[in-house]
């Protein structure tokens, strides 16, 4: 089976690598990376944003392949949390004719790094300026999970959560 995962971005690549090893009906499978568009802003902001990313990235990944894989990382409006938003990862997996979804848990991002995506900062710069990493390029590794939680949830194993809620729709 061939697997083509919407991103070039090794995290993404290798948690679909590794997740995927624990399914008999999968672990064989070539997986490639592919680089796609979204569709939607740089930072989703909501649901059907975060849910149209994934899709369309899914969807624009599926070529000469069994399945495509699209994750899609979005903060979404939350009632009675601190901030008001919450952060969740969703996986969109494309056969070529229907589309399974799963998503992440969710997490609350610190005010500062809120405000500044309010003013249009993507995470990677809002935790850059927030002085909360010295990198700039949070999303290629640990991801803000990984900062807040001190590893304790790498990035990868935020993705991971997305693909396994998804995949229980394939699994026979």
């Amino acid at each position: 089976m061939k697997i083509n995962v919407a991103s070039i971005n090794e995290t993404k690549v290798n948690a679909v690598k590794e997740l995927i090893q624990e399914y008999p009906f999968l672990k064989d499978s070539d997986i490639k990376g592919i680089k796609t568009e979204t569709g939607v802003s740089d930072q989703p902001t909501n649901l059907e944003e975060s849910f149209t990313g994934a899709k369309n990235r899914a969807k624009n990944a599926f070529t000469n392949c069994d399945l495509s894989i699209g994750t899609e990382g979005g903060i979404l409006e939350t009632p009675q949390t601190k901030t008001g938003m919450m952060n969740i990862s969703v996986t969109a997996i494309y056969d070529g004719k229907e589309f399974y979804y799963g998503i992440s848990s969710a997490f609350e991002h610190p005010q500062e790094v809120i405000n500044l995506v309010k003013q249009g900062k993507d995470l990677n710069d809002a935790y850059f300026e927030a002085k909360l990493t010295e990198k700039t390029d949070v999303g290629k590794k640990e991801g803000s999970v990984g900062i807040l939680t001190k590893n304790r949830l790498p990035r990868k194993e935020y993705i991971k959560q997305g693909l396994m809620m998804a995949l229980t729709q394939l699994e026979k």
